[in-house]
């Protein structure tokens, strides 16, 4: 008997220590969650910016007249939070049980316009309590579905709008069809403002307790470029990397050649040789790892700053347009970077002869 029942302890004791221990660490990390996710907003009050839209999506569902939405804009500028906000407002805890998400992805084909969303628009809803009994479906990059599966689209939001709203989300609207941009209310959630990046900033370093200082933040809200995501993915990963948030270690942290940097590339294209430019732009990109298209993009916004004839100016830009279309082409670098010096050289020559 106690041969035959060691073993049985052994084996009922052993495994349950592992996992317990194992979903305890991953429960109690928080710090492993993504920002993004874990200071997504979880109510309409909550999102950073784009009050005029959010107020009127939030009058319509308060007056449960919400119509087929279709909002579109640039990555990060908050949504995909604003309809997931709304449908937790709209469903509360039944939130899962009334709304279908479907993004980029999952296959969304003809197939599956005609099985699982025709599906889940028809299934009779059982609400469970929650505030309103119409379905959502929800389709997040809706840019990237097919001609076909949006004709089909189509019928489907036309025969079950009494029980059931859809959501098409994307970054680009000329890619749906006219017939399903006629269906839908639309919204464009532009670029988000630099003071409302700041302070969503402000606020997840207050709640992580980081240290940063006023030039990174400032630098974090510059590389942003009015993406709310990418500002705080690039402030966890600096983060991880260096525990006082610096503008230095911002810039080190992404890869972008600093203002210091493109204001001595500058200078050397704008004064030096030939030659001279091109040893010593070659020899900072190696130094410092920058990208020959982040020097281009980063010169093209220091030309403008600088007083120059605006033909000259206009060509120069024009130049360097074509210089960063060719680098997206995986052109030579080295032969795109004696591009860049001749251009500056053509442009110094142009300035002379103006200044005559």
């Amino acid at each position: 008997m106690v041969e035959a029942t060691a073993p049985m302890e052994i084996d009922g004791d052993a495994p349950p220590a592992r996992p317990n221990k194992g979903k305890a660490a991953l429960g109690s990390d928080g710090k492993s969650a993504p920002w993004v996710e874990k200071y997504r907003p979880q109510s309409l009050a909550d999102v950073a910016a784009h009050r005029d839209i959010v107020d009127t999506i939030d009058r319509l569902t308060n007056e449960n007249r919400l119509p087929h939405l279709l909002l579109y804009g640039p990555p990060g500028t908050g949504k995909t939070s604003t309809i997931l906000a709304v449908a937790r407002k709209l469903y509360g805890t039944q939130y899962h049980n009334m709304i279908l998400e479907l993004n980029a992805s999952d296959d969304r084909g003809i197939d599956v316009v005609r099985q699982q969303i025709q599906d889940f628009a028809s299934a009779r809803s059982l609400s469970f309590g929650a505030k309103s009994s119409v379905k959502l479906v929800l389709l997040d990059e809706a840019d990237a579905m097919t001609k076909d599966a949006q004709f089909a689209l189509r019928r489907v939001i036309e025969k079950h709008t009494k029980s059931t709203r859809f959501a098409l989300i994307c970054n680009h609207v000329n890619k749906i069809i006219p017939a399903l941009q006629s269906r839908c209310t639309r919204f464009r959630f532009a670029p988000l403002d630099a003071s409302h990046i700041r302070e969503r900033l402000e606020y997840v370093i207050k709640a992580e307790g980081l240290d940063v200082v006023e030039s990174g933040l400032t630098a974090l809200v510059r590389l942003s470029n009015g993406d709310m995501r990418k500002a705080l993915n690039i402030l966890q990963s600096t983060h991880m990397a260096s525990q006082h948030v610096t503008e230095e270690a911002v810039y080190l942290c992404t890869g972008n050649p600093m203002p210091k940097d493109i204001e001595q590339i500058a200078y050397w294209l704008l004064n030096e040789s030939f030659t001279a430019s091109f040893r010593y732009i070659s020899d900072i990109k190696m130094k410092k790892g920058l990208a020959l298209v982040d020097i281009v993009r980063e010169v093209t916004m220091f030309v403008f700053k600088i007083q120059m004839p605006s033909d000259v100016r206009v060509k120069l830009i024009n130049d360097l347009a074509d210089i960063e279309y060719r680098l997206s082409f995986a052109c030579n670098d080295k032969l795109q970077l004696g591009s860049l010096i001749s251009t500056f050289t053509n442009a110094r020559s142009a300035l002379v002869a103006a200044a005559q």
